[in-house]
């Protein structure tokens, strides 16, 4: 069994509608599903993609108005990148990142790949980084929203784990998901040791995972901009039947297989109380809806169409535009 790459990461948003105007107006990626948190449905679940929903180029977000705000620290996913194909394309960003005053940081080599760091207004830790298309394919560019496509998000690139004890993270990345360990780059935090990079798939951005150690920092206590899981791809059903029980015959505690209708999910906890989850590339969004408006109504899965008034009267009205 063979993990495919990064399928989503899921966050925190205080504002669903600043959330909304940062990820579309700003960085130009398409609202592909407007829907609900099935475990919590009196809020939304915004899912920000490619101009049709490849797996593997969605951040989303659970919409939690009273969210208070993130401190920092290990045990938690501290960036996610984006991936952008040119260094070109980068000096497009520091100049937008400038035009519309979003915090940034350099343009700065990491893992031998030119990075751009910024945030979101409620501090999300993200990453522009460029792939030079050698690895998991590029998503498809979203061109209706304003960045050029030679410059747009291609998808997602790699997360950063932060860990008190690396090796425990480790372990489960290459003993039981299968990852590689291909590197490390210098920790940008004096006295810190090297970040290590794990790979899976077919390689690239998409494909990695890097795993910081940070014995000097407490849990992070979580709030809006923090991150609170990251999903991995699972090419098949069949071979997604086979990791529930993979995990558990190693000791892992799982949710069980949760039919999410756009796909299907595992979710456990690596030994450093990460949230970890195996997602199915199929169905997929347009599933339930026309790819030429994906986003743009209130989706529910079936399972929860029966309780469409009731939901829709327990949701606070999002000011979204249409396309």
């Amino acid at each position: 069994m063979k993990l495919e790459g990064i399928h989503h990461v899921s966050a925190i948003t205080a504002n669903a509608d600043k959330n909304h105007d940062f990820f579309t107006r700003i960085l130009g990626m398409r609202l592909v599903k407007k829907s609900v948190n099935q475990d919590s449905t009196s809020s939304y679940h915004l899912f920000y993609a490619d101009a049709v929903g490849t797996p593997g180029t969605d951040m989303t977000y659970f919409d939690i108005p009273m969210a208070g705000r993130t401190y920092p620290g290990v045990s938690s996913i501290s960036n996610t990148s984006f991936r952008v194909k040119s260094e070109e394309a980068l000096q497009y960003w520091l100049k937008r990142f400038e035009e519309f005053q979003v915090p940034h940081g350099e343009i700065r080599e990491r893992f031998d790949r030119q990075t751009l760091e910024f945030e979101d207004f409620e501090g999300s830790r993200l990453m522009l980084t460029v792939d030079n298309g050698r690895g998991i394919e590029y998503g498809i560019p979203w061109t209706k929203a304003g960045v050029p496509e030679e410059y747009a998000i291609v998808g997602l690139g790699n997360v950063r784990l932060t860990v008190r004890k690396k090796d425990r993270t480790a372990t489960v990345l290459t003993e039981i998901m299968g990852f590689e360990e291909i590197g490390s780059y210098p920790s940008e935090v004096d006295g810190m040791e090297d970040i290590f990079v794990y790979s899976t798939g077919k390689g690239g951005p998409a494909g990695e995972v890097h795993v910081e150690e940070r014995p000097d920092l407490p849990p992070e206590r979580p709030g809006r901009g923090s991150v609170h899981h990251v999903a991995f791809r699972v090419k098949t059903f069949e071979e997604y039947s086979k990791w529930n029980k993979y995990l558990r015959e190693n000791g892992f505690m799982t949710s069980g297989e949760v039919d999410r209708y756009y796909f299907k999910a595992i979710y456990f906890r690596e030994p450093n109380g990460i949230l970890f989850e195996l997602s199915t590339d199929e169905p997929g969004f347009a599933t339930d809806e026309p790819l030429e408006s994906l986003g743009e109504e209130l989706a529910l899965p079936p399972f929860l169409e029966p309780k469409r008034a009731e939901i829709e009267a327990s949701l606070r009205p999002l000011s979204i535009n249409k396309h």
